[in-house]
């Protein structure tokens, strides 16, 4: 059995003259939480559609499961969420998965309140699906994908429209999704939410992949490292420390002073702040987050792009 639960080949779609997935070649471990990170129009949703035999490939190819040739067998062992979900408006939640459970015959009808209750649909599940909130929209095609349990699950954007404590709550569950073998596609624009839920991410911009990996090794890959510096004079330290030619980036956070450099250099920075008669009082190191690496290397200067 391979260590990959989805593997493509140079996959591309073009769309006229637009290349909306240019030559894309990636691998999804098996039994983890995978995420497509890019802003909107990066290819990720067309990326789904392809995977998902919704969009035909200009060329290029892909496997799922390791098997290339029979798509609609590997299908039945994936569920998915991909844009906003599409439901009967005036039947209510409960009604409209029973329905689409008795079409595909994934799971027991009995299982259905298990489902609603795991993706906080409980209180609403007899309301009709048009008084829905867009959030609780994407929580029922949440709960749709989870039809059958299945080994596979793409998400696109599956937060999208939800509040801070909607928003954390499906995080939550999504991250509880990703056990016990089970593989997860989630593609997404937020890099908090990438950053805090998925264990291995493919950065796309413009079509292209820029970069894969885990999350801690593509975050370790920067070369640059924050120190977060406390003085007996910040503002003397503010001026010193920009002064030196290998420091990236100088800022202050409250009453600390951050400085961004090269991670081999970081004990440098007491003794120049020491000959300048600025003393530290506490140095911490703080990691690169996934959104210095992500602007770094995409150059983009938005996570909501």
């Amino acid at each position: 059995m391979s260590d990959f639960v989805i593997q493509t080949d140079e996959l591309t779609k073009r769309y006229g003259n637009i290349l909306a997935v240019d030559g894309l070649s990636m691998e999804v471990p098996r039994g983890r939480i995978f995420g497509l990170l890019g802003p909107n129009g990066s290819g990720k949703t067309t990326t789904m559609g392809m995977l998902l035999g919704l969009v035909r490939p200009t060329s290029g190819s892909f496997t799922l499961f390791e098997d290339s040739a029979h798509l609609r067998d590997s299908l039945e062992r994936v569920g998915a969420i991909v844009e906003t979900p599409s439901f009967y408006p005036y039947l209510s939640g409960r009604a409209n998965l029973a329905y689409f459970q008795g079409i595909t015959g994934r799971c027991d009808p009995s299982e259905l309140d298990d489902l609603l209750d795991k993706v906080g649909l409980s209180d609403r599940a007899d309301s009709r699906f048009r008084t829905y909130s867009l959030g609780m929209k994407q929580r029922l095609g949440l709960a749709y994908a989870l039809l059958g349990d299945p080994e596979l699950l793409f998400l696109d954007e599956p937060t999208n429209g939800m509040d801070p404590a909607g928003m954390a709550e499906v995080r939550d569950l999504i991250r509880d999704l990703g056990t016990g073998g089970r593989t997860v596609l989630l593609s997404s624009h937020l890099l908090h939410e990438v950053e805090q839920v998925c264990d291995s991410v493919a950065i796309l911009s413009g079509g292209r992949l820029i970069a894969q990996g885990t999350v801690a090794d593509l975050v370790q890959s920067g070369g640059a490292e924050r120190v977060s510096l406390r003085t007996t004079d910040n503002a003397r330290a503010l001026e010193v420390l920009s002064a030196l030619e290998w420091v990236e980036d100088v800022t202050t956070d409250g009453n600390s002073v951050v400085v961004t450099g090269p991670s081999e250099r970081s004990s440098e920075l007491s003794a120049a702040l020491g000959r300048a008669e600025v003393y530290v009082t506490e140095m911490v190191a703080k990691g690169q987050s996934l959104e210095q690496y992500f602007l770094e290397v995409t150059g983009d200067d938005s996570d909501e792009g």
